[in-house]
């Protein structure tokens, strides 16, 4: 009976949840409201920290996020400019250039200027690119030595290793090799412009947050060494703005480890967010989230 009892309470906990969620047309009203406040349609990001309203409320409506600002009769907002498709296949041939030969989508995520994915989308999958490349230098003298790289046909083994991304077949944790002592060590490859891997430590958090400020509303003020790092100003409505002081941490725990006083801050800027027990009056940006929302959103 006990276990029965406990079944129908989760169904009835589950049932509640899902009727305390915002319908389509709450959604799409506070998206409008949003833009009011703000001056300008706002991004997921904007739209999850001003409203409460959690990313999963919205994509179990609309499956991506510029669709829900065009259903509030809004234009969505652009981070970035849309790269051309010339553009695109010149940083892809330079790439071939470099390698001598075709470079694996992974290969492309390190070296190429461009999202790996963005290359897919638009020339229709990664083993298409030496056919979108080779109509595009066509009668091109610049790139008469990167055409006579590219094969007439893919074998469907070189397929497989082009989609795929790798060049060996041994497993990672055999393949993992000694760390050098004086060289730099990098995060995963990431796909975001003008920042090619993800933070390692706190200073990469500084410089990726500087270069994402303006895009969540934050002007900053001052940066300093001691705690609080930076003082900044941030956007809450048209033409109004408030003062909060920000701590960066490479993970949010650890601001309680370093023995912060949580009075003396408003804002904790990380890479990964892992502090279950942070108090209720410090909000958190969770860097590595805001890079996942930036691609869920584009079109």
């Amino acid at each position: 009976m006990r276990r029965g009892g406990k079944k129908s309470g989760s169904r009835a906990a589950a049932l509640q949840s899902r009727e305390s969620m915002p319908g389509k047309q709450q959604i799409l009203d506070s998206i409008g409201a949003l833009a009011k406040r703000l001056g300008h349609s706002p991004s997921l990001v904007e739209f999850v920290a001003h409203t409460g309203t959690c990313k999963h409320s919205v994509f179990r409506l609309f499956p991506k996020w510029n669709e829900a600002v065009r259903a509030a009769g809004l234009e969505p907002r652009r981070l970035y400019v849309r790269p051309r498709d010339e553009e695109l296949l010149e940083d892809w041939g330079e790439a071939v250039r470099r390698k001598r030969g075709l470079p694996t989508r992974s290969a492309y995520r390190i070296e190429g200027r461009y999202y790996a994915r963005t290359l897919e989308k638009r020339f229709g999958g990664w083993t298409s690119l030496p056919d979108a490349f080779r109509k595009f230098a066509q009668g091109k003298g610049k790139w008469a030595d990167v055409l006579a790289l590219l094969p007439t046909t893919l074998t469907e083994k070189e397929r497989r290793r082009l989609k795929r991304g790798a060049s060996t077949s041994i497993p990672w944790s055999k393949a993992a090799h000694a760390s050098l002592k004086d060289r730099v060590t990098y995060g995963n490859p990431l796909d975001f412009p003008w920042l090619r891997h993800e933070p390692v430590n706190e200073q990469g958090v500084v410089l990726l947050f500087g270069m994402l400020a303006k895009d969540l509303g934050y002007i900053i003020e001052a940066a300093q060494h001691g705690f609080p790092d930076c003082e900044a100003k941030r956007r809450i409505g048209p033409e109004r703005w408030q003062r909060v002081r920000i701590e960066f941490e490479f993970e949010s725990r650890n601001f309680r480890d370093h023995g912060h006083a949580s009075s003396g801050c408003d804002v904790i800027v990380c890479w990964r967010h892992n502090w279950d027990e942070c108090p209720e009056n410090i909000e958190v940006v969770e860097l590595s989230s805001v890079i996942k929302s930036l691609a869920s959103s584009e079109d």
